[in-house]
């Protein structure tokens, strides 16, 4: 490949997707981004519809990079959020709307009953996890049972970035860290399905070829090239989920590195150096070979933020952001739990339920804006201790993602967890580690290549040490105080 070649990468999050064209050395050369719509037909559904949000966008991107290339593109990686399910026909088309990662829990029953079937030490044991509202053997069952007329004719399964590899290469590919999310279908010590487990949840159902992210999953059709605008013959890499990613992009690869991404959700990222299985977290395989993670995240975290801006009539989140630091740590007595959807890691409870406590009829929305974030570092802190207990702690801390702007939240998060947080010069997000795999694929870059710049670090402020040791052991006894009543409001809902 010339050393000219330009490379894209494209991420499909759950509101935008974004892209990039790279040279080989991480200079930027454009960016472009879309909205979409994420559709939640009933409380605990969350969808995408693959045609009108990831090929449309994937599309529309594509041909407004090319428009700005100087270069030939010579390489090309998605990413996405993930895990997801969409059940696709024989000719790779898709029978219904893809169920989203962990955030949909409509699977809830069916995660229960393969537990108690199976035993949570035995799936723990050979796949890694517990089974979660992540899950996706379980929502297999769920799609089994309840939509049988759509499994019938289901001869695929794709997650966002497998789908776009399918319509421009033709390959039916999973990389094995979005694998790893399947439980109880994928096996991290063997590297392969569990093919008793996998004839249970999805009986008859052709699995795709398991590969590492940064591998060629094939190269662009002429169909492809027809569809997009690409160069017929270059190659795909296999992608992967959009957090992991993400933190290639800044250069997270090596063990004890932890990638701290903000969003919708936040995710933490550990590079280990050997598969750590945990009950209460996600144990992966790596994005590349002979690499493992050790992760979590959290339901929601800038989804609380949008929530609030909403609710008190869209005002920007610059002036929300002003009023929260003009609050004093713990909010003047406010305290949060962020489980507004449910909860990922570490407690894996679908049926928890926001909680805010302390009201009074002077709380200001400051305050409450101080709150919500508080409770998004209190949930990390309760996810960093569950790695570290699990003997896996990491020893430097890289944060991504659109809440590192503005410097309370990331403030908050130091002084909450008591940790450092590398800000990258530019956060340009998971579209840039994808930048970087295509890189790999077309031969322009390898695994050692690192494209992150390291601006400042946001380090704890000691003095706010005490009160939020003293909140975030509020924090562990609110839930369990509250997880009863939570559940029965959760069944009172709506759907």
């Amino acid at each position: 490949m010339a050393d000219n070649g330009l490379l894209i990468g494209i991420d499909f999050g759950t509101g935008s997707s974004k892209g990039v064209l790279v040279r080989p050395n991480g200079e930027m050369v454009a960016q472009e981004a879309r909205e979409h719509r994420t559709s939640n037909p009933r409380p605990g559904f969350f969808e995408h519809d693959a045609e009108d949000v990831w090929w449309h966008d994937f599309t529309s991107i594509v041909e407004a990079l090319l428009a700005k290339a100087d270069g030939p593109i010579v390489g090309v990686c998605t990413s996405g959020i993930g895990p997801c399910q969409l059940p696709a026909d024989a000719d790779g088309q898709p029978l219904r709307p893809a169920i989203l990662y962990g955030v949909d829990t409509r699977a809830y029953k069916e995660v229960a009953e393969l537990t108690e079937k199976y035993g949570d030490d035995e799936v723990v044991r050979r796949c890694g996890n517990s089974l979660t509202a992540q899950s996706q053997g379980a929502k297999w069952l769920w799609l089994v049972r309840n939509q049988p007329w759509i499994y019938e004719k289901t001869r695929y399964f794709f997650m966002s970035h497998t789908f776009t590899v399918f319509r421009l290469t033709g390959e039916y590919v999973l990389d094995h860290l979005s694998a790893s999310m399947c439980e109880p279908m994928y096996s991290p010590a063997a590297r392969d399905w569990i093919p008793e487990w996998c004839e249970d949840v999805a009986p008859g159902l052709p699995l795709p070829r398991l590969m590492y992210s940064n591998q060629v999953a094939g190269h662009i059709t002429p169909e492809g090239a027809r569809r997009t605008g690409l160069p017929e013959g270059i190659p795909v890499a296999v992608g992967t989920i959009d957090a992991f990613s993400e933190a290639l992009s800044v250069g997270v690869k090596d063990p004890g590195q932890i990638m701290l991404m903000y969003g919708s959700t936040i995710v933490a990222d550990l590079i280990t150096e050997r598969a750590v299985p945990h009950p209460a977290l996600w144990s992966l395989t790596g994005t590349y070979e002979n690499t493992f993670s050790l992760a979590g995240g959290l339901s929601a975290s800038g989804a609380l933020t949008t929530w609030l801006r909403d609710i008190v009539g869209g005002v920007e989140y610059a002036v929300l952001t002003e009023e929260a630091e003009e609050v004093a740590p713990g909010s003047n007595g406010l305290l949060a739990l962020p489980y507004f959807a449910g909860e990922r890691t570490p407690i894996s409870d679908p049926h928890a339920r926001g909680v805010i406590a302390g009201l009074t009829l002077s709380t200001t929305r400051g305050e409450l804006y101080r709150a919500l974030l508080e409770a998004t570092a209190f949930g990390t802190r309760h996810l960093l201790q569950s790695m570290a207990e699990a003997g896996a702690a990491g020893k430097r801390c890289v944060a991504v993602g659109g809440g590192t702007k503005g410097g309370v939240w990331t403030q908050i998060m130091s002084d909450v967890c008591g940790i450092e947080q590398d800000l990258p010069k530019y956060a340009i997000g998971a579209a840039y580690g994808d930048a970087l795999l295509a890189a790999q694929v077309a031969g322009l870059a390898d695994e050692s290549t690192n494209w992150a710049q390291i601006a400042h670090t946001v380090r704890p402020n000691p003095d706010n040490k005490q009160i939020y040791d003293d909140l975030f052991g509020h924090y562990l006894d609110l839930y369990p105080a509250t997880k009863d009543l939570q559940h029965h409001l959760s069944g009172l809902h709506p759907g």
